[in-house]
């Protein structure tokens, strides 16, 4: 599995999820963007199609690409780059030691995980737990949700789940 990761360094190198992966052999650090493979799968939280086990084929052959920046600056890092098969992760709790208990707020390793989740790549999710101690507790807190995910057939179908959730 590739798995790719724009580094925008703007972390703190210490906690970084994206080094850390990196320098276990587990991602590619990339720091130009226009060296991003143009097929692979673009994690982006402003994307109109949410990722789904439909985008299996995609992953398989040319990998996943996330970007690794501030939150306060992915706005604008997105909006100056347009990608082909662009896609937002849905509704789901951080785990990470930053972000804990907060929708959305995804270390780049718990985007992976999702990511692998949600299209029934779950053996190479919970592998990727391995790199830090709380990985795990990512997707058991969001386990109920990650399961629903991987049996949609569709973006259309992760959105009506997330929404669903979301009023409860």
């Amino acid at each position: 599995m590739r798995l790719f990761i724009y580094h925008a360094n703007q972390c703190n190198p210490k906690k970084c999820t994206s080094l850390k992966m990196a320098k276990l052999g587990k991602a590619i650090i990339i720091k130009n963007p226009y060296k991003i493979p143009k097929n692979s799968l673009i994690l982006n939280p402003f994307a109109e199609k949410a990722i789904s086990s439909e985008d299996r084929d995609i992953i398989e052959k040319f990998g996943i690409t996330a970007f690794d920046c501030s939150w306060k600056e992915a706005e604008s890092i997105f909006k100056k780059f347009r990608f082909k098969n662009e896609r937002a992760l849905p509704f789901l709790i951080a785990a990470n030691p930053i972000n804990y208990g907060k929708p959305f707020m995804l270390s780049t390793l718990e985007a992976f995980i999702a990511s692998l989740y949600i299209v029934n790549l779950k053996n190479e999710a919970y592998e990727l737990t391995k790199c830090f101690k709380w990985a795990e507790t990512f997707i058991n807190i969001n386990y109920e949700l990650l399961e629903r995910y991987s049996k949609a057939k569709n973006s259309k179908e992760i959105v009506e789940i997330q929404k669903e959730y979301m009023v409860r």
